[in-house]
C-alpha cells in the first residue's frame, strides 16, 4: 500500500523527488554519450599516433641525424667550445640511455613478446604496426554497449563491478575494431541479469547529481589532455581525412630533410 507521499500528484506539477530522479537520469545519459564521445575521440588519437610514427618516425629520425652532423661539421671546422657543445648535446639527443634495454629487456611487455622480437626469432620480416579504424558498425555497437551497459546507470556496488569488467572487455575490442566480438558482447549483455532500478531517496539523488559532476569535471580535464596533445591537435586538423595530412606533413619532412642536406653538403665544403 502507497503512502499518500509516494502518490503522484493529480493534475499538478511532478514531486521534487520525480523531478530529481528525472534530473539524474538526464545526468546520466549525458555523461554516458559524453564519455563515448570521449572514447571514440581516445582510439582515434591512439590509431593516429601508430600510423604517424609508423610513417613519419623515421623521416624525423634523418631529420635528428643530419642536425647533429650539420653541428658536429660546424664545430670540426670552427673548434669553438660553444659549437662542440651544441653539437655534442645534439649527439647525445640520438645516443639510447644506458641501462634501459637491460631495464625492459627490450622483447617483451604486458601482452607478451613483441611483434619485432617474434619476427627477429621466427626469421620473418617485420610486420608495420596494425592499422586499425573502427568500422560504422563497431560503433554503432560500442555506442549502444556503452549506453546499456554503462557503470554509472548501476545502484549497487556489486553491480557496478560487473558492469566495469564488462565495459573493460567491450572497450578492447572497440580499440581493436573487433566487429565481431562487439556483436557476441552484445548478446551476453542481453542473456544477462538486469538488475532492477530501486527507487531513490532524496539525499541519495543529489549525491548522485554531485557524483555526476564531479565525474563530468574529470572527463573534461581528460578530454582536454587529449585535444591539446601534439597528435590530438594535428588530428583535429583533418579529422576526416587523416592520412592526406599524413602526406601533407611527410612532404613538409621531406623537404626540411633536402634542405639539411643540402646545408650538410655546404658545411663540408668549406673544409
Amino acid at each position: 500500500m502507497t503512502t499518500p507521499e509516494a502518490e503522484p500528484e493529480q493534475g499538478g506539477a511532478p514531486r521534487p523527488e520525480e523531478r530529481l530522479e528525472q534530473a539524474v537520469r538526464a545526468a546520466e545519459q549525458a555523461l554516458i554519450e559524453y564519455e563515448i564521445a570521449l572514447e571514440t575521440f581516445r582510439v582515434e588519437v591512439e590509431n593516429f599516433s601508430r600510423l604517424h610514427e609508423q610513417r613519419l618516425g623515421p623521416v624525423y629520425a634523418r631529420l635528428e641525424e643530419l642536425e647533429a652532423q650539420i653541428l658536429e661539421a660546424r664545430a670540426a671546422r670552427t673548434g669553438d667550445a660553444d659549437d662542440l657543445r651544441r653539437a655534442d648535446e645534439a649527439r647525445a639527443r640520438l645516443m639510447p640511455i644506458p641501462g634501459v634495454e637491460e631495464l625492459l629487456n627490450g622483447w617483451m611487455d604486458g601482452d607478451g613478446l613483441f611483434p619485432e622480437a617474434t619476427a627477429m626469432l621466427t626469421d620473418q620480416a617485420v610486420r608495420p604496426p596494425q592499422r586499425v579504424r573502427p568500422s560504422e558498425e563497431a560503433r554503432r555497437l560500442y555506442r549502444e554497449l556503452a549506453r546499456k551497459a554503462h557503470p554509472d546507470l548501476a545502484q549497487e556496488e556489486a553491480e557496478r563491478v560487473r558492469r566495469e569488467e564488462f565495459i573493460t572487455r567491450v572497450n578492447s575490442a572497440y580499440a581493436r575494431g573487433d566487429e565481431a566480438e562487439l556483436r557476441e558482447l552484445a548478446e551476453e549483455w542481453a542473456a544477462g541479469p538486469v538488475p532492477e532500478r530501486r527507487p531513490s531517496r532524496g539525499e541519495e539523488l543529489y549525491a548522485r547529481l554531485e557524483w555526476l559532476d564531479r565525474r563530468k569535471e574529470l572527463l573534461t580535464l581528460l578530454a582536454k589532455e587529449l585535444e591539446e596533445s601534439a597528435i590530438g591537435a594535428m588530428l583535429r586538423l583533418a579529422p576526416d581525412d587523416p592520412d592526406r595530412l599524413l602526406e601533407e606533413i611527410a612532404e613538409q619532412l621531406a623537404t626540411q630533410v633536402r634542405e639539411r642536406e643540402a646545408e650538410l653538403a655546404g658545411v663540408l665544403a668549406q673544409d
